[in-house]
C-alpha cells in the first residue's frame, strides 16, 4: 500500500512490491479470505480483508493511498464494486489499473460521494504527473449513486490504447492513450480538507474481451 500527500506532494512506500505472476483471465478477487493484496494498519490508513470486503480508511485529511493485488494484466474489462460507508462526501474512491509498481505510474478512474468523476494517469505517484484524460479533471455524472452506504460499480473496457469507463453500466468516458500497456490493479481512496473516509470494496475482476 502507498500514500500520496495532496499537499506536501510525497510519497512513501509502506510495503515491497510483489513479483508479479503472468496474466490469467478471469480473475476474480471477492476478499472472502486473504489473498495476494497488500494490507497494512497506521496512523494514517487502515486497510484490511475482513467481512468479505477490503475495508479501506484513511484517517487523514489530504491524502491519497492506493493498494495492489501483485496481479499483472494488459487488456480485459477491469470490474469492481465499492461502497463508502463512512466520511464526508467530499471524497474520492475507486480503481487503479496498469499498475507499474517500480515507478507508481497508473491509470485512474475514480468517483466521489457527491457525483464527480476523475478519469486520468499518474506518474511517480503523482509527484511527476496528474493528468486527466477524459475531460479538463473532475466532471458531474448522474451515473453516480451519492451519498454513504450505496454500491457504485466501476468498469474499464481496456484494448491495447482504446478504454471505455462505465458507473453502473453507463459510459462516462472514453479515450485513447498508450501510456501504459501492462500492469497490477489496485484500489484508492483520497480524503481532502477532511479525513475519514472509509470505502468497502468487493468483487474485483478482470474479464477477457468479448469476442
Amino acid at each position: 500500500m502507498r500514500k500520496l500527500s495532496i499537499l506536501l506532494l510525497a510519497a512513501m512506500a509502506l510495503v515491497i512490491a510483489a513479483c508479479s505472476p503472468a496474466e490469467q483471465l478471469p480473475y476474480l478477487e471477492t476478499f472472502d479470505e486473504p489473498g495476494t493484496w497488500r494490507t497494512e494498519e497506521d496512523a494514517d490508513v487502515s486497510g484490511r480483508i475482513q467481512n468479505g470486503v477490503y475495508d479501506f480508511l484513511v484517517t487523514t485529511a489530504d491524502l491519497f493511498i492506493w493498494t495492489t493485488a501483485g496481479e499483472s494484466f494488459s487488456d480485459g474489462i477491469y470490474e469492481v464494486e465499492a461502497t463508502p460507508v463512512e466520511g464526508p462526501l467530499d471524497n474520492s474512491y475507486g480503481m487503479i489499473f496498469r499498475v507499474d509498481d517500480d515507478n507508481d505510474d497508473f491509470y485512474v478512474f475514480k468517483v466521489s460521494s457527491d457525483g464527480f468523476v476523475w478519469i486520468g494517469r499518474v506518474k511517480n505517484g503523482g509527484r511527476g504527473e496528474r493528468q486527466a484524460i477524459v475531460g479538463n479533471w473532475w466532471f458531474e455524472s448522474d451515473a453516480i449513486r451519492q451519498g454513504l452506504n450505496v454500491t457504485n460499480r466501476l468498469r474499464v473496457r481496456a484494448e491495447g490504447a482504446n478504454m471505455i469507463f462505465f458507473v453502473n453500466d453507463r459510459e462516462v468516458g472514453r479515450v485513447t492513450d498508450d501510456t501504459f500497456r501492462r500492469g497490477d490493479i489496485g484500489l484508492m481512496v483520497e480524503t481532502f480538507g477532511q479525513g475519514g473516509v472509509r470505502v468497502h470494496f468487493d468483487n474485483f475482476s478482470v474479464r477477457p474481451l468479448e469476442n
